[in-house]
């Protein structure tokens, strides 16, 4: 079975910085697609960044100079480094795996996010 578990979230100041980590079981992600998404209050999910089994990273345009994606190989587990955060990025951030042999996605529980002073 595939577990995805996020940690991390908080309450932040605006301005501030959060680290959100996602560890696995099940999945290797060095060999697969692992994404974070957020959902806002009313809102669609919506893709926030990517990281491929090459490494190749993207990010939303949204976020893109402020949030990175990162991954650590030996824990099997990808990261989420938030920074200058904003009241309008408050929302529940999910990780997200994609096996690549099948597109089988697997989604971890979330982690509440508020940016708020």
């Amino acid at each position: 079975q595939v577990h995805l578990v996020e940690s991390g979230g908080g309450l932040v100041q605006p301005g501030g910085s959060l680290r959100l980590s996602c560890a696995a079981s099940g999945i290797i992600f060095s060999i697969n697609t692992v994404n974070w998404y957020r959902q806002a209050p009313g809102k669609q999910r919506e893709l926030v960044a990517t990281i491929t089994s090459d490494g190749s990273t993207n990010a939303a345009d949204s976020v893109k100079g402020r949030f990175t994606i990162s991954r650590d190989n030996a824990k099997n587990t990808v990261y989420l480094q938030m920074n200058t955060l904003r009241p309008e990025d408050t929302a529940v951030y999910y990780c997200n795996a994609r096996r690549n042999y099948d597109d089988v996605d697997f989604w971890g529980q979330g982690t509440q996010v508020t940016v708020s002073s």
